[in-house]
């Protein structure tokens, strides 16, 4: 640490406020001496710990705490910059680029939106202010927000010098219209009174707070502010153990929890948000799920409104967690990317036919819309595919409770297609499938002077192997080839084979598909 003897004084306020060092965001900590070097320092605890060196102590002696232990540091007043207030990052930010902004789509809350046509470009006519990563430090002159930028919807202050949540208020209850907040990547000090805040965000519907190091607790003491609010993204927070939202956060709609460490036992306390329509769970660590008011087959009283549930890259590897989700009375859109559920053929396409036989209301899954050929095929097929073990169960007099438990759809499906015969019913037959040749066709597309090549491929081939005969045949290099199939079944539709290790067999070729053969 150098002496420099002509910093700038630090405002006497100091202690506690947020301020921008080198791009990146910090709380003071501490103002004054760090002997034995000379002058003032301005102690720091950054809120990217990695930025950090110490936990604010020098030589042994602590001048402030960290919750890391290497999340502070001591810079010079220079260093740092304290941030201006609302309406003077407004005119930096618009006044030199209103005519590029004006003509820009925007994203807010993952909704796009247009800038709307404007005759007067002017302030006054903003309907949405995007100030991310701005240094707003509050809101300036009393009344001068409602005067100067009256008529926006939308703000955007993620990554500012706010320190508070009376400072977020004293800005958004000058603005009568505000519908979506977004507040990403700050550090807020939490109210003592939120229920006195709630008349500066009473028009409030969308609100996004990602990465605000913020629990679950934390965002239900504050939920009294937001009286009106539809839709609520915390992603990427402290969030860890959820708690029922008792008389509050009653008219959320929209819940996205993604990136959390959440209890998954504690996942249950959401059925207390009655209006719930979408739920984003996605890479929060869920394994399991059980809704024990209900049994198998029939429906829970939970979740009576959700939609939408969005489970991406968690750990779900056992089927019994779908069958749980099939007790939601209005499930119509589902998505499970990046799970562990597998078919016993390892057939992604096998294990999606099983989601779509399992959740019968489902019209969407994993974004892809389900038409009713879609479902039919999906539905025959899990009845053929668990035939055997039906019959084995008990069949047509009164199939085992285990079986009834593994399978609660099996006995509606039947009702609806009637039961499977004997020789319909798909029997494993691994070493059979080892021996089976396919007949398959290969083509060139991009390669009129290529004729097609028929040839008689074992279903255990891998595609590297495949690729390997082809470069025999076409003296083009295996790491140029790039592979896909077209079945007669689905005429037009073609299926990228994009892993070398795994073998035609678990693309589901069959006899008499056709394999492109394209490279570079």
């Amino acid at each position: 640490m150098a002496a420099d003897h002509t910093e700038p004084e630090v405002p006497e306020d100091a202690v506690g406020r947020r301020v921008s060092c080198g791009g990146e965001r910090a709380t003071v900590r501490y103002v004054g001496p760090v002997p034995p070097t000379a002058g003032v320092w301005v102690g720091v605890e950054w809120d990217d710990p990695d930025r950090g060196k110490h936990d604010g102590s020098h030589e042994g002696v602590q001048y402030f705490t960290c919750r890391h232990p290497k999340g502070g540091s001591f810079v010079r007043p220079g260093k740092v910059t304290f941030g201006v207030d609302y309406l003077t990052a407004v005119r930096q930010v618009y006044e030199i680029e209103v005519e590029k902004v004006l003509s820009e789509e925007i994203s807010f809350a993952n909704r796009k939106m247009q800038w709307p046509c404007i005759k007067e470009r002017s302030l006054e006519s903003l309907p949405s202010v995007l100030l991310s990563r701005c240094e707003v430090n509050g809101p300036g002159d009393d009344g001068e927000i409602r005067k100067t930028t009256p008529n926006v919807k939308w703000l955007d202050l993620s990554g500012t010098l706010l320190m508070c949540w009376e400072h977020v208020a004293a800005i958004t209850r000058q603005l009568d219209s505000l519908e979506g907040l977004q507040l990403s990547h700050n550090r807020l000090c939490l109210t003592s009174d939120p229920a006195a805040l709630c008349q500066a965000f009473c028009s409030l519907k969308v609100l996004v707070l990602n990465s605000c190091d913020l629990t679950w607790p934390q965002i239900l003491e504050c939920a009294p502010m937001w009286p009106q609010l539809e839709d609520l993204c915390v992603e990427e927070n402290n969030i860890s153990e959820l708690q029922r939202p008792d008389g509050v956060l009653q008219s959320v709609k929209s819940l996205s929890l993604s990136r959390n460490a959440v209890v998954q036992d504690s996942v249950l306390s959401l059925s207390g948000l009655p209006r719930l329509e979408q739920l984003n769970l996605s890479n929060v660590g869920l394994s399991v799920i059980h809704f024990d008011d209900a049994a198998p087959g029939s429906q829970t009283s939970m979740f009576p409104s959700l939609k939408k549930l969005n489970l991406d890259d968690n750990s779900i590897s056992e089927w019994s967690v779908v069958d749980e989700l099939a007790k939601l009375p209005s499930l119509v859109q589902f998505s499970c990317r990046g799970n562990r559920l597998v078919s016993s053929d390892g057939n992604p396409k096998t294990a999606n036919q099983i989601l779509i036989a399992k959740l019968g209301q489902l019209v969407l899954l994993n974004g892809s819309q389900i038409h009713r050929d879609d479902r039919k095929g999906a539905e025959l097929d899990y009845i053929k595919m668990f035939g055997e073990e039906w019959l084995k169960a008990g069949g047509r007099s009164q199939p085992s409770t285990h079986f009834t438990y593994q399978h609660p759809r099996y006995q509606t499906l039947i009702d609806k297609y009637g039961a499977p015969e004997e020789g319909e019913l798909k029997k494993p037959e691994p070493f059979a499938l080892k021996n089976q040749l396919l007949k398959i066709t290969f083509v060139c597309p991009d390669a009129a002077d290529r004729k097609p090549v028929e040839k008689k491929l074992p279903a255990s081939m891998t595609v590297q192997k495949v690729k390997g005969l082809l470069y025999r045949l076409l003296k083009v290099p295996a790491a140029e080839l790039k592979l896909s199939y077209t079945s007669l079944k689905m005429v037009g539709t073609e299926f990228e084979l994009d892993s070398d290790l795994k073998t035609l067999q678990f693309y589901s070729i069959e006899d008499g598909d056709q394999v492109l053969v394209r490279w570079s």
